[in-house]
């Protein structure tokens, strides 16, 4: 995990999710939704992220958005 996160930043929680009552996967960055999950993928997600610890649960959503950032937000 050190090689990975080499700047702590998964530390800080920077990412959260929230489950709709159909079983939508809602992915935060800083309290913004950046993703929504819904059928195969959202099942896939909640299994993964059930068996992980903290740590590993920002990783997953790290690696699921993937590259969404351009350098234009705010």
């Amino acid at each position: 995990m050190d090689n990975i996160d080499k700047r702590n930043k998964l530390k800080e929680e920077i990412f959260s999710y929230r489950v709709s009552k159909d079983n939508k996967v809602f992915i935060f960055w800083h309290e913004k939704q950046v993703m929504i999950l819904k059928g195969r993928e959202s099942e896939k997600f909640l299994s993964k992220i059930s068996k992980a610890d903290t740590m590993e649960a920002q990783l997953i959503m790290a690696k699921i958005t993937g590259n969404f950032k351009r350098g234009n937000e705010k």
